[in-house]
């Protein structure tokens, strides 16, 4: 499957985005999905993901109530809904998807997008 992110961009302190990710290829249903994020010099990070059977999503503590994960399995997109921006969000988001159970390791994302710039001014 060949993943594409979208939507980063420039926003202030407390705004608003919404990423995408597209996937090409069949079974998109099938994958977990998950975002994770990196800062230049720092080990990529998770994020939030969503489950491929029952949409069962998870977060990191950092943006619990702040983010939300969707999926739309007929458009073959996934979508992190990022809201209360903070300086500390700034980072290229990459959107992964893997087989079967998946988790918060990256190891454990069998595909990866090319990652999209976020900057979070304060």
């Amino acid at each position: 499957v060949q993943l594409q992110a979208s939507g980063g961009g420039l926003v202030q302190t407390g705004g608003s985005l919404r990423l995408s990710c597209a996937a090409s290829g069949r079974a998109f249903s099938t994958y977990g999905m998950g975002w994770f994020r990196q800062v230049p010099g720092k080990e990529r990070e998770f994020v939030a993901a969503i489950s491929w059977g029952d949409s069962s999503t998870f977060y990191a503590d950092s943006v619990k109530g702040r983010f939300t994960i969707s999926r739309d399995n007929a458009k073959n997109t996934v979508y992190l809904q990022m809201n209360s921006l903070k300086p500390e969000d700034t980072a290229v988001y990459y959107c992964a998807a893997g087989v079967g159970r998946i988790g918060v390791a990256a190891y454990e994302y069998a595909y990866w997008g090319q990652g999209t710039l976020v900057t979070v001014s304060s």
